[in-house]
Protein backbone atom coordinates (compact mmCIF):
# COMPACT_ATOMS: atom_id res chain seq x y z
CA UNK A 1 0.00 0.00 0.00
CA UNK A 2 2.77 2.47 0.85
CA UNK A 3 4.47 1.88 -2.51
CA UNK A 4 1.21 2.58 -4.35
CA UNK A 5 0.56 5.66 -2.21
CA UNK A 6 3.99 7.16 -2.85
CA UNK A 7 3.74 6.34 -6.55
CA UNK A 8 0.23 7.74 -6.97
CA UNK A 9 1.25 11.23 -8.10
CA UNK A 10 4.56 10.09 -9.58
CA UNK A 11 2.78 7.93 -12.15
CA UNK A 12 0.63 10.84 -13.27
CA UNK A 13 1.45 12.60 -16.55
CA UNK A 14 1.12 15.93 -14.75
CA UNK A 15 3.15 15.01 -11.68
CA UNK A 16 5.43 18.05 -11.76
CA UNK A 17 2.71 20.51 -12.66
CA UNK A 18 0.35 19.16 -10.02
CA UNK A 19 3.02 18.96 -7.32
CA UNK A 20 4.29 22.48 -7.95
CA UNK A 21 0.79 23.97 -8.02
CA UNK A 22 -0.08 22.10 -4.83
CA UNK A 23 3.13 23.23 -3.15
CA UNK A 24 2.52 26.87 -4.08
CA UNK A 25 -1.04 26.63 -2.76
CA UNK A 26 0.17 25.29 0.59
CA UNK A 27 2.92 27.90 0.70
CA UNK A 28 0.31 30.65 0.42
CA UNK A 29 -2.24 28.80 2.51
CA UNK A 30 -2.28 31.65 5.05
CA UNK A 31 -4.41 33.51 2.48
CA UNK A 32 -7.06 30.79 3.00
CA UNK A 33 -8.31 30.55 -0.59
CA UNK A 34 -5.15 28.68 -1.73
CA UNK A 35 -5.58 26.38 1.26
CA UNK A 36 -9.18 25.73 0.26
CA UNK A 37 -8.09 24.81 -3.28
CA UNK A 38 -5.36 22.46 -2.00
CA UNK A 39 -7.81 20.63 0.23
CA UNK A 40 -10.34 20.56 -2.60
CA UNK A 41 -7.75 18.61 -4.56
CA UNK A 42 -7.38 16.22 -1.61
CA UNK A 43 -11.15 15.71 -1.65
CA UNK A 44 -10.93 14.88 -5.36
CA UNK A 45 -8.15 12.37 -4.64
CA UNK A 46 -10.21 10.62 -1.97
CA UNK A 47 -13.31 10.61 -4.17
CA UNK A 48 -11.46 9.05 -7.12
CA UNK A 49 -9.56 6.44 -5.19
CA UNK A 50 -12.66 5.46 -3.21
CA UNK A 51 -14.35 4.75 -6.54
CA UNK A 52 -11.49 2.59 -7.78
CA UNK A 53 -9.96 5.23 -10.08
CA UNK A 54 -6.18 5.35 -9.60
CA UNK A 55 -5.61 8.22 -12.03
CA UNK A 56 -4.62 11.36 -10.12
CA UNK A 57 -6.88 14.37 -10.72
CA UNK A 58 -5.58 17.61 -12.21
CA UNK A 59 -6.16 21.16 -11.08
CA UNK A 60 -9.25 22.24 -12.98
CA UNK A 61 -12.67 23.60 -12.08
CA UNK A 62 -11.01 25.80 -9.48
CA UNK A 63 -14.30 27.11 -8.10
CA UNK A 64 -15.47 23.59 -7.26
CA UNK A 65 -12.11 22.77 -5.69
CA UNK A 66 -12.39 25.90 -3.56
CA UNK A 67 -15.89 25.03 -2.38
CA UNK A 68 -15.01 21.40 -1.62
CA UNK A 69 -11.85 22.42 0.19
CA UNK A 70 -13.67 25.02 2.29
CA UNK A 71 -16.22 22.39 3.32
CA UNK A 72 -13.45 19.90 4.14
CA UNK A 73 -11.70 22.44 6.36
CA UNK A 74 -15.03 23.31 8.00
CA UNK A 75 -15.51 19.64 8.86
CA UNK A 76 -12.03 19.55 10.37
CA UNK A 77 -12.73 22.67 12.44
CA UNK A 78 -15.93 21.20 13.83
CA UNK A 79 -14.18 17.96 14.78
CA UNK A 80 -11.43 19.90 16.57
CA UNK A 81 -13.91 22.25 18.27
CA UNK A 82 -14.84 19.89 21.10
CA UNK A 83 -11.24 19.14 22.21
CA UNK A 84 -10.37 22.84 22.11
CA UNK A 85 -13.44 23.84 24.10
CA UNK A 86 -12.93 21.08 26.67
CA UNK A 87 -9.27 21.98 27.08
CA UNK A 88 -10.03 25.68 27.42
CA UNK A 89 -12.79 25.13 29.98
CA UNK A 90 -10.67 22.76 32.05
CA UNK A 91 -7.64 25.05 31.96
CA UNK A 92 -9.72 28.07 32.88
CA UNK A 93 -11.37 26.23 35.75
CA UNK A 94 -8.03 25.03 37.12
CA UNK A 95 -6.45 28.47 36.92
CA UNK A 96 -9.44 30.14 38.57
CA UNK A 97 -9.62 27.52 41.27
CA UNK A 98 -5.92 27.70 42.03
CA UNK A 99 -5.83 31.42 42.70
CA UNK A 100 -2.53 33.16 42.24
CA UNK A 101 -0.37 30.08 42.76
CA UNK A 102 -0.65 26.59 41.34
CA UNK A 103 0.02 23.89 43.94
CA UNK A 104 0.49 20.18 43.47
CA UNK A 105 -3.25 19.64 43.01
CA UNK A 106 -3.41 22.42 40.44
CA UNK A 107 -0.34 21.03 38.70
CA UNK A 108 -1.91 17.58 38.53
CA UNK A 109 -5.05 19.18 37.15
CA UNK A 110 -3.05 20.90 34.43
CA UNK A 111 -1.43 17.61 33.46
CA UNK A 112 -4.80 15.85 33.43
CA UNK A 113 -6.45 18.56 31.32
CA UNK A 114 -3.50 18.56 28.93
CA UNK A 115 -3.62 14.77 28.49
CA UNK A 116 -7.39 14.78 28.09
CA UNK A 117 -7.24 17.53 25.48
CA UNK A 118 -4.46 15.71 23.64
CA UNK A 119 -6.48 12.49 23.68
CA UNK A 120 -9.54 14.25 22.30
CA UNK A 121 -7.46 15.92 19.59
CA UNK A 122 -6.07 12.54 18.58
CA UNK A 123 -9.59 11.13 18.49
CA UNK A 124 -10.67 14.02 16.25
CA UNK A 125 -7.65 13.49 14.00
CA UNK A 126 -8.51 9.79 13.82
CA UNK A 127 -12.13 10.42 12.85
CA UNK A 128 -11.53 13.27 10.40
CA UNK A 129 -10.17 11.22 7.43
CA UNK A 130 -13.21 8.91 7.52
CA UNK A 131 -15.49 11.94 7.76
CA UNK A 132 -13.70 13.51 4.81
CA UNK A 133 -14.03 10.29 2.80
CA UNK A 134 -17.78 10.18 3.35
CA UNK A 135 -18.05 13.86 2.44
CA UNK A 136 -16.00 13.22 -0.72
CA UNK A 137 -18.38 10.42 -1.66
CA UNK A 138 -21.61 12.35 -1.06
CA UNK A 139 -20.37 15.94 -1.53
CA UNK A 140 -22.74 17.02 1.23
CA UNK A 141 -21.39 18.84 4.27
CA UNK A 142 -23.67 16.83 6.54
CA UNK A 143 -22.09 13.58 5.32
CA UNK A 144 -18.98 14.48 7.28
CA UNK A 145 -21.02 14.15 10.48
CA UNK A 146 -23.05 11.06 9.59
CA UNK A 147 -21.86 9.04 12.56
CA UNK A 148 -24.13 6.11 11.72
CA UNK A 149 -22.05 5.54 8.59
CA UNK A 150 -18.67 6.69 9.88
CA UNK A 151 -18.60 4.99 13.30
CA UNK A 152 -18.36 1.35 12.08
CA UNK A 153 -15.40 2.29 9.89
CA UNK A 154 -13.60 3.91 12.83
CA UNK A 155 -13.88 0.68 14.83
CA UNK A 156 -12.42 -1.39 12.02
CA UNK A 157 -8.86 -2.66 12.48
CA UNK A 158 -8.03 -2.10 8.82
CA UNK A 159 -8.95 1.57 9.12
CA UNK A 160 -6.86 1.91 12.27
CA UNK A 161 -3.84 0.37 10.54
CA UNK A 162 -4.24 2.45 7.40
CA UNK A 163 -4.77 5.60 9.45
CA UNK A 164 -1.44 4.99 11.15
CA UNK A 165 0.15 4.49 7.74
CA UNK A 166 -1.28 7.74 6.39
CA UNK A 167 -0.25 9.59 9.54
CA UNK A 168 3.24 8.15 9.17
CA UNK A 169 3.45 9.41 5.59
CA UNK A 170 2.48 12.92 6.66
CA UNK A 171 4.92 12.79 9.59
CA UNK A 172 7.78 11.67 7.35
CA UNK A 173 6.86 14.38 4.86
CA UNK A 174 6.92 16.99 7.63
CA UNK A 175 10.45 15.94 8.60
CA UNK A 176 11.68 16.25 5.01
CA UNK A 177 9.86 19.57 4.73
CA UNK A 178 11.57 20.88 7.85
CA UNK A 179 14.98 19.92 6.46
CA UNK A 180 14.27 21.52 3.08
CA UNK A 181 13.05 24.71 4.75
CA UNK A 182 16.61 25.30 5.94
CA UNK A 183 17.75 25.75 2.33
CA UNK A 184 17.88 29.49 1.51
CA UNK A 185 15.45 30.93 -1.03
CA UNK A 186 14.05 27.83 -2.72
CA UNK A 187 13.81 25.68 0.40
CA UNK A 188 10.34 26.89 1.41
CA UNK A 189 8.90 26.02 -2.00
CA UNK A 190 10.58 22.60 -2.09
CA UNK A 191 9.32 21.89 1.41
CA UNK A 192 5.77 22.89 0.47
CA UNK A 193 5.90 20.62 -2.59
CA UNK A 194 7.00 17.68 -0.43
CA UNK A 195 4.27 18.47 2.11
CA UNK A 196 1.63 18.49 -0.63
CA UNK A 197 2.97 15.25 -2.13
CA UNK A 198 2.86 13.57 1.30
CA UNK A 199 -0.67 14.87 1.94
CA UNK A 200 -1.91 13.43 -1.36
CA UNK A 201 -0.18 10.09 -0.72
CA UNK A 202 -1.70 9.89 2.76
CA UNK A 203 -5.22 10.52 1.50
CA UNK A 204 -4.73 8.07 -1.33
CA UNK A 205 -4.46 5.51 1.47
CA UNK A 206 -7.65 6.84 3.05
CA UNK A 207 -9.53 6.66 -0.25
CA UNK A 208 -8.42 3.09 -0.85
CA UNK A 209 -9.42 2.17 2.68
CA UNK A 210 -12.85 3.74 2.32
CA UNK A 211 -13.40 1.78 -0.89
CA UNK A 212 -12.63 -1.46 0.95
CA UNK A 213 -14.54 -0.83 4.17
CA UNK A 214 -17.48 1.40 3.46
CA UNK A 215 -19.67 -1.17 1.66
CA UNK A 216 -18.93 -3.72 4.40
CA UNK A 217 -19.46 -1.28 7.24
CA UNK A 218 -22.89 -0.14 6.08
CA UNK A 219 -24.39 -3.46 5.02
CA UNK A 220 -25.75 -5.79 7.64
CA UNK A 221 -24.86 -9.44 7.18
CA UNK A 222 -26.95 -11.69 9.34
CA UNK A 223 -27.54 -8.87 11.80
CA UNK A 224 -23.85 -8.05 12.11
CA UNK A 225 -21.57 -5.56 10.49
CA UNK A 226 -18.35 -6.29 8.63
CA UNK A 227 -16.66 -9.48 9.71
CA UNK A 228 -13.35 -7.63 9.92
CA UNK A 229 -12.06 -7.60 13.43
CA UNK A 230 -12.56 -4.30 15.28
CA UNK A 231 -9.64 -2.01 16.03
CA UNK A 232 -9.97 -2.59 19.76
Amino acid sequence: MIREALGYLRESDDVWKTSIIGGVLLLFGFLLIPLFVAWGYVVAVVDRTARGDDEAPVFEDWSQLTIDGAKAIAIGIVYSFVPIVVGTVLLGGILLGSGETIGSVGGAGLVFSGLLTLGLLLAAAYAFPAALAHFAEKRRLGAGFDLETIRPVLWNRTYATRWLLSAGIIFAGSIVTAVLNEIPMIGLLLGAIVAFYALVAAYYVIGQTWEELHPLSTTERGGELSSDRPAV
